[in-house]
């Protein structure tokens, strides 16, 4: 097994780490990693039988779809833009399907995308922190990957809707942004003070350069938000534990080894989240 860095990824490279897309990205070959990794820690946490999940992951369809390519029915929402606004709303240009209630608990229609055999994806525009067009209790399982509750501020108001939705023993899969990502992010833009606040805040907001604002969680915190909402917290771990550097190493030297370096991440067990810039986290509802 490959010896896991005793440091998080260096401040100046936290930028390359902020999104996957592009045909510049200086980390080709650690996000090649990365997605390899999401994909497999999806396939092993998705229910094992058919079940009813709802996807709120914002990433246009990759975990839906692979949910779905499991022969799962999956709900995924897609966020309303301010004309729209309705979880009725048609469907985005291009997307083919038909709307109408199909017994999965949805209150409003939505619009059916193709699937593989086995399971099925529904398409719902709505606001992805307020799932009011599901019923209580009305879906097996909730994905909200992509660093979804991240982006969404007020983190215990969307935490306390998916606990909503999930039936008595049902599982959420999520992904947020760490206090590793967030300090990196205010060193690499100087900001020394906030900086020097972060191990006291109860709460750290950290602007991205674009603009937008991320919320950033240790693993004690994203623990006691999930606590704190009724779910019971079954493992919290960094989403990798290998640091870029070493992951764009091996692959630059080898590039056959990346489904050996997928298998040494799974099989690394929950672990300090000062490793990773993302924290990954499975919770349940209690069962009644």
């Amino acid at each position: 097994m490959l010896p896991v860095p005793a440091r998080p990824p260096e401040p100046t490279r936290s930028t390359g780490l902020r999104d996957a897309s592009g045909d510049a990205e200086p980390l080709a070959l650690y996000w090649a990693f990365y997605w390899a990794v999401a994909e497999a820690q999806l396939v092993r946490w998705l229910p094992r039988r058919p079940a009813r999940l709802l996807d709120v992951s914002g990433d246009t369809g990759r975990t839906a779809g692979q949910a779905a390519a499991c022969g799962h029915r999956v709900i995924e929402v897609i966020e309303a833009a301010p004309e729209e606004g309705r979880a009725d709303a048609e469907p985005p240009p291009g997307q083919d399907g038909h709307g109408g209630p199909d017994g999965d608990g949805a209150r409003d229609g939505g619009a059916f995308t193709g699937a593989r055999p086995g399971g099925s994806v529904r398409r719902v525009v709505a606001d992805s922190g307020r799932l009011d067009f599901l019923a209580d209790a009305s879906v097996d399982a909730v994905v909200a990957e992509n660093r979804a509750l991240s982006r969404h501020l007020v983190t215990e108001a969307s935490v306390a809707e998916i606990a909503r939705v999930l039936r008595p023993g049902g599982r959420v899969l999520l992904s947020v942004d760490s206090l590793t990502l967030g300090m990196a992010l205010l060193a690499e833009q100087n900001r020394w003070a906030h900086l020097s606040d972060v191990p006291a805040a109860e709460v750290l907001l950290v602007p991205w350069p674009d603009g937008s604002i991320t919320r950033c969680f240790g693993i004690d915190q994203l623990r006691e938000l999930l606590t704190e909402a009724g779910l019971d917290v079954e493992w919290i771990r960094p989403r990798t534990a290998l640091s870029p550097s070493t992951v764009e190493h091996m692959l630059s030297r080898s590039p056959g080894a990346l489904q050996g370096l997928v298998r040494t991440e799974l099989a690394a067990p929950p672990g300090d989240d000062s490793l990773g810039v993302h924290l990954l986290a499975s919770a349940r509802r209690p069962a009644d």
